[in-house]
Parts: C-alpha cells; structure tokens; sequence
C-alpha cells in the first residue's frame, strides 16, 4: 500500500545538466513590460493546469495536444497553473514542446514542482521564471501570478506548504493599488476550497474585496486555480473563482485499490492505480473583452477503460462531482 506523496516521489536529484531556456527569460522580461490595449477584441489566452509529466504514461502526447490546439488558437499568450514537471534534465522534451508555441507563455508554481527535493529556484529557472510571483498587463487588463507554496506563519500544516505570506501579501495589495486595470489572479491553489485549497485563502480573498471597495468597481474580477483536479465555479461577492480541471487524471486515492480491476488491466490500458485518467487531455481558452463578458471555452473528454460508473468510488468524494471536462462559462463581471 503506497500514499500519494511515495506515490508522486521522483527519483535523482542531480540537476547539473539542467537546461536552462535564457532566450524564454528573455521574453518574460520583455513581455511584462508590453502594454498594448486592444479595446476591440479585449484578451485572449489558454490555460491547462497539473499536467503530471513524470507521472502519466502519455504526458508528452497531451503537452502537444495542447501545444498544437494553442497554435491554431493563436491566443494573446498561454498559461499553465503548476503541477507541470519537477525541472530535471530528463524532462527537457516538456519544455521543448512547451517552447513550440512562439507567443508569449507564462508559469505558476505548484507544490508537485519541486518533488524529489528541487527547489523553487530550480523550478522557476527550469521554464525561463525569474520570480515565483509578478504581474504583467496585456491589452487593457492585469494580470497577476500567485506562488501559493509559502509555508503558514501562524499554524502548522500537514503535507505541502500552501499558504500566501506577508511579504507577498503586502507585494500584491500595492500591485493592486497601482493598476486601474481590471484584473485576473492565477494561483495553483484554490483561494476558496478548504480541502487543501490555500490555507489563508479567506485572507486573500478579503483583500480582492477590500481593493475593489477602495476602486469603486470590480477591479479584481476572475481568479483561476488548478491542484484540486476538478471542474467547477463560485462567485464570491462579485468575483468569480474558476477551478482548471487537471489535464490528465483524477486522484482516487488508496481506496481505489478496486479488486475488480486486475493488475494486468491497468497494465494494458495505460492507467496509473489509484488514479481515473482522462483519456485525453482537457484545457480552457479564455475570452476577456472590455463589455464585462468572460467566456470560458472548456474541453471534455472521458476516463481511460473505467467507466465512472463502474470505479467503485464515491463520486462526490471531495463535494464537488468527479469528472473528466472543464466546464464551459459565459460569466459577466
């Protein structure tokens, strides 16, 4: 019997022939200062979180589906929300399938990042980041990135650190303060599910609030997450918080050592015990215009051999419904 952390543990942690992609640091640098307001067309991106490359069989096929979905879109840049790889030399074809798309393209550290004892530093160096969080504006909007991987300053938390300290915390008030800008806030952990969400989350959503009371209108307007691996939407006091369904699988847990699939089953479908895979990887484009519509373009998909039906699992496990789809949204702020 093995727990999720043994499970997602990655061996080697030699990174001496890390590569290092300085032509993409170039660009982050370039691209925070580009501020080209397109009042016509608003904003467009697309967004895919938790990949799991060092734990899916078929990783590379869905970073390229993406990849390749993302060249045909053409969005103003593209986005993934954490979980993507830990930065060792051997995954180096995620970060060239990655680079593939030639527009800009933006990180957020998640907590899985930096298994087998890589640092932040290493993670953010790995896909060309110099910070774990920064803004940046893109046709008429804000945007800011969130490392919520701080470990709490007032209580102890089993498992990975998932809190937003002080520091950051008064770094993101005055980023605020200093747009005029509506704004969209990515972060890997959901500032509002109490089961393993962000920790101080109610903090940091006081403080979306407290900053739109101040402007007199709805600056921060939408939040995406990812980690919690599900599919669904709250508007809190004006503010709307998307949850980005993983790419690739749900996790099941220990429980899901189901006696009705056999080893060789899982063998020959691919599938990773414990987990429901998604039998194709699922991810969001987004449409922001300047009339307040926010449209959310989702994908679907299905799970790999096990029927939903037949997985033995309580599907409401974890509140929200288990599924293999990102929801499509036509949200208004």
């Amino acid at each position: 019997m093995i727990n999720r952390k043994s499970f997602l543990k990655i061996g080697g942690l030699g990174i001496s022939g890390l590569f290092v992609n300085k032509s993409l640091g170039a660009s982050f640098a370039k691209n925070m200062k580009t501020n080209i307001i397109d009042k016509n067309h608003g904003v467009k991106f697309g967004v895919i979180s938790d990949l799991h490359y060092d734990l899916m069989h078929d990783s590379d096929r869905r970073a390229q589906l993406f990849i390749d979905a993302m060249i045909k879109e053409d969005p103003d840049f593209i986005i993934q929300l954490g979980d993507f790889c830990v930065p060792k030399p051997k995954n180096k074809p995620l970060l060239d399938i990655w680079r593939k798309f030639e527009g800009e393209k933006h990180y957020v550290l998640g907590n899985h990042d930096t298994d087998g004892g890589f640092s932040k530093e290493q993670a953010l160096a790995f896909w060309g980041a110099e910070d774990p969080y920064y803004s940046f504006d893109k046709n008429g909007f804000h945007f800011v990135i969130l490392d919520g991987n701080e470990k709490s300053e007032t209580k102890k938390i089993e498992g990975y650190p998932r809190a937003i300290n002080k520091n950051q915390l008064n770094w993101l008030k005055k980023d605020l303060q200093n747009t005029s800008l509506r704004t969209i806030i990515f972060c890997h952990q959901g500032l509002e599910n109490t089961l393993g969400g962000l920790e101080n989350g109610m903090e940091v959503r006081y403080l979306f609030e407290q900053i739109n009371q101040e402007a007199g209108f709805n600056k921060v307007v939408l939040i995406l997450t990812g980690h919690h691996h599900m599919n669904y939407h709250n508007e809190i006091n004006g503010i709307h918080y998307v949850q980005i369904n993983s790419s690739s699988y749900y996790w099941a847990g220990e429980e899901f050592n189901s006696t009705a699939f056999s080893d060789e089953f899982y063998k020959n479908h691919g599938i990773l015990r414990y987990t429901l895979v998604y039998e194709d990887p699922i991810w969001a484009i987004v449409n922001i215009d300047h009339k307040k519509n926010i449209h959310i373009q989702g994908t679907k998909t299905k799970m790999a051999g096990v029927p939903l039906a037949d997985a033995e699992i309580d599907v409401y496990k974890d509140v929200y419904p288990i599924t293999s789809e990102i929801d499509s949204r036509k949200l208004k702020y």
